[in-house]
């Protein structure tokens, strides 16, 4: 852990949400953003003016952002651990995930994004890495295929090597499940359920493409 990471009775009451569909933060992941929309601009100047977090949370529909649409219940927290200005007025910052917590209530603040009332009590073992064991060759055997079908490239030699929760969360987040299914991994109660639901996700991607798992060499 960092020196800077919050302890748990440092989180926040309320923190800024920032609804993505597919968008998934995972506690000790890491997520750059692109921010140039006026309400989260203003939500980036909010949180680096009071404790520099944020929240992403899944909308409950693919229909746009506009209008603030109904999100899902459980959100994950992160603490911007870097931050750049461009000279067109976008920042570009990125999130460490912290810890998962449970939405009591939302207002629109004036700046125009949300704001939550957060209830971090069920999720206080997020603040500590995840150990235990997962069967990673389930969750290799298929993995080439899928990511060569969205044309995504991934360093095998770093991912063979990389511990089990680092490979979890990085894949979580970084595959291109739909809304449920990445709410379906962030709620996951634990390294190893979160690690079958991701396995169980790639098969599914892989039989409905019609692909043949295999490991590169």
């Amino acid at each position: 852990m960092s020196a800077f990471d919050p302890a748990f009775d440092q989180l926040p009451k309320s923190i800024p949400l920032f609804p993505l569909p597919s968008v998934l933060l995972l506690p000790r992941g890491l997520l750059p953003l692109n921010i140039f929309e006026p309400r989260y601009i203003a939500m980036v100047e909010e949180a680096m003016a009071h404790g520099r977090m944020i929240a992403m949370v899944q909308p409950r529909t693919n229909d746009g952002l506009d209008g603030n649409p109904p999100v899902y219940e459980v959100a994950c927290a992160g603490r911007i651990v870097q931050f750049e200005e461009e000279m067109d007025g976008r920042y570009l910052i990125t999130l460490k995930g912290v810890s998962r917590f449970n939405i009591e209530s939302e207002m629109i603040t004036a700046g125009g994004f949300r704001m939550a009332q957060a209830d971090w009590r069920a999720y206080r073992d997020d603040l500590v890495p995840s150990e235990g064991s997962i069967d990673r060759g389930t969750i290799l055997a298929h993995l080439p295929d899928f990511l060569k079908h969205y044309g995504l490239k991934l360093d095998w030699d770093a991912l063979r090597d990389a511990p089990d929760e680092h490979l979890v969360t990085a894949l979580s987040m970084i595959c291109p499940f739909p809304i449920a299914e990445k709410q379906a991994l962030l709620e996951a109660n634990s390294l190893e359920e979160r690690a079958k639901v991701l396995g169980a996700l790639i098969d599914m991607a892989v039989a409905d493409i019609g692909l043949n798992g295999h490991m590169p060499q």
